[in-house]
């Protein structure tokens, strides 16, 4: 894991998180020297030995991550330019999935040979819930810039998935600890649509309440991931560069 938390206590912050050396055991050095790596009901061994395809794949996928400052700086939008980079390096096993399930219920007596008594469904019992990456049976989605509460509904995505029985292991990649105010500051002003420098700070950008891995981690120690595995991904300084 990156330990470049700016003064963060991490080790405080996590709670039932496995323990950081065997996380670390697992990833290659090129991995976990650029990203902060926390791991939630084993999610980084159940990864690694039961889906090595897409472990290798996001291994790939990390290692290729190149954010420029420049990106980092321009306007927002529906989609920015950090996320459309991200899409690129995820292949096309990699899909957009919605969850969707009706509920079967039966009503037996079990003195009379569990004859159904009454039957029924639920449609739509459960819906609508969405993850950005599926491959087989492993999840991810991206974190950027959003409203902290966006976690809430990836995390109950995952925990829905996996209830289900159609996911195994969740991953979320996001904002690391170290990319901090005090980082954004040092990006100075945001680029207008031409390029240009703007009016505004970049770090004017980043509320107290969008998406990073502080409001994650606390999420996680809360168990709203229910019983689904999940591995948090912090992108840190080190996969960013300059131009």
């Amino acid at each position: 894991m990156n330990d470049n938390t700016s003064g963060t206590d991490v080790a405080q912050q996590t709670f039932g998180a496995d323990g950081p050396d065997l996380v670390n055991s697992i990833f290659p050095d090129e991995v976990s020297g650029r990203f902060e790596l926390f791991s939630y009901r084993s999610a980084a061994t159940i990864l690694q030995g039961g889906f090595p395809d897409q472990f290798n794949q996001i291994l790939e996928a990390l290692k290729a991550i190149r954010i420029s400052k420049s990106m980092i700086r321009e306007p927002g939008g529906s989609k920015g330019p950090i996320a459309r980079h991200v899409d690129t390096l995820f292949g096309s096993q990699w899909q957009e999935a919605r969850l969707s399930a009706d509920l079967t219920v039966r009503l037996t007596d079990p003195r009379q040979s569990n004859t159904i008594i009454r039957e029924y469904v639920r449609e739509n019992y459960l819906d609508g819930h969405r993850i950005d990456f599926v491959n087989d049976r492993v999840a991810l989605d991206l974190e950027w810039n959003s409203k902290d509460q966006t976690y809430d509904r990836d995390l109950y995505a995952m925990s829905t998935f996996h209830l289900a029985g159609a996911i195994d292991v969740g991953v979320i990649l996001t904002r690391g600890y170290s990319l901090n105010n005090d980082y954004f500051r040092s990006l100075g002003k945001v680029l207008d649509k031409n390029g240009n420098e703007g009016v505004g700070d970049v770090v004017s950008k980043f509320g107290a309440s969008t998406t990073t891995m502080s409001k994650l981690i606390y999420r996680l120690n809360a168990g709203r991931n229910g019983g689904c595995p999940v591995l948090a991904i912090g992108i840190t300084p080190d996969c960013i560069s300059d131009d």
